[in-house]
């Protein structure tokens, strides 16, 4: 799996690839946690869209820098650290289309949510809600008509998924239910 993640359910336009912190400094520079698998992006920026779901814009990018792991960027909007606080809480995001293509067998958060999960035995269990990042494996929350069914994204759990078909194959292991 990756963790860009949408800003939005179903197809979004834009991904998120990091949130502001906090300012850093007096000059206007911006501490930004890194929410993506491909942080090499941040190198080469020369713009980025900023703000929410319902709102982002393009803006300049004048310097990025890493520090421990967060990486410090400079937009040309921002010159002092009363403007980098105004920013506190907003979303990098790139354009959908600008993403980074992925193996066959690696999907965006987004393409997995709303798609029907069912048994390798053919037993419908319900619809995926989303997908938590965990330390060791993701895990695929799946709404069923008893309630909420956690699903360790692995290969023994796991066995397909056809973004054509809009489904998830899982095996059910003892314990999972």
């Amino acid at each position: 799996m990756t963790t860009d993640h949408p800003t939005e359910a179903a197809a979004p336009d834009f991904l998120v690839i990091g949130r502001i912190v906090k300012p850093h400094g007096v000059r206007g520079e911006v501490s930004v946690k890194v929410i993506t698998e491909f942080p090499e992006r941040f190198d080469e920026m020369e713009s980025v869209y900023l703000g929410d779901a319902r709102s982002a814009r393009l803006v300049a990018v004048e310097s990025v820098r890493w520090h421990k792991e967060h990486v410090l960027i400079r937009f040309e909007s921002c010159t002092d650290r009363n403007a980098a606080e105004k920013l506190r809480g907003q979303y990098l995001q790139i354009p959908r289309e600008d993403a980074t293509e992925l193996d066959a067998d690696v999907f965006y958060h987004y393409q997995l949510e709303g798609l029907a999960v069912v048994t390798d035995t053919g037993e419908p269990l319900g619809s995926l809600s989303y997908v938590l990042e965990t330390g060791a494996n993701d895990v695929y929350v799946v709404a069923t008509d008893d309630g909420e069914l956690l699903l360790p994204a692995t290969h023994e759990v796991i066995r397909d998924i056809d973004l054509a078909q809009g489904t998830v194959t899982v095996h059910l292991i003892p314990g999972l239910r």
